[in-house]
């Protein structure tokens, strides 16, 4: 057995995206992930807070929404659109869970799925299961 460095391990990943990151941007276009927060829980806002710190070291566009507890489901629907209709945006992330009032799967279809940076979206489940190599398969579940 191997004993893995995982924080070297980070380092060099972390590495090799801010290299990708300067690629793409040469090329004009500046990689952009948008995370949106519905409520104040403390670990879910240290969580998209440590995602937004991450893309501003990366050279990342970086957008962070926070919505109140009470948004209503609506609202944050038409925030996912805007977000999915967004050039500047190449991924989104809701954070989870939601407000209880919430429909975490009516979230979930909203989100467009070639910006669905957590791979829930049924049709990123589909081409994880399927292993198809041209659909984005987010990090985590691969």
């Amino acid at each position: 057995m191997e004993l893995i460095d995982g924080k070297a391990v980070s380092a060099r990943v972390l590495e090799e995206c801010r290299i990708d990151v300067e690629k793409l941007t040469a090329e004009g276009c500046r990689p952009g992930l948008a995370a949106v927060l519905v409520g104040d829980d403390p670990a879910s806002k240290a969580y998209v807070s440590s995602k937004a710190r991450t893309c501003l070291e990366l050279g990342l566009h970086s957008v962070k929404i926070e919505l109140p507890e009470t948004t209503p489901q609506s609202e944050l629907l038409e925030v996912i659109g805007k977000l999915n209709n967004d050039p500047e945006i190449h991924g989104i992330l809701v954070q989870s869970p939601p407000p209880a009032h919430i429909d975490e799967s009516a979230v979930v279809l909203a989100i467009d799925p070639s910006k669905d940076v957590d791979g829930f979206h049924p049709e990123n489940i589909a081409k994880l299961a399927l292993e198809d190599p041209e659909g984005f398969i987010p990090c985590t579940p691969l």
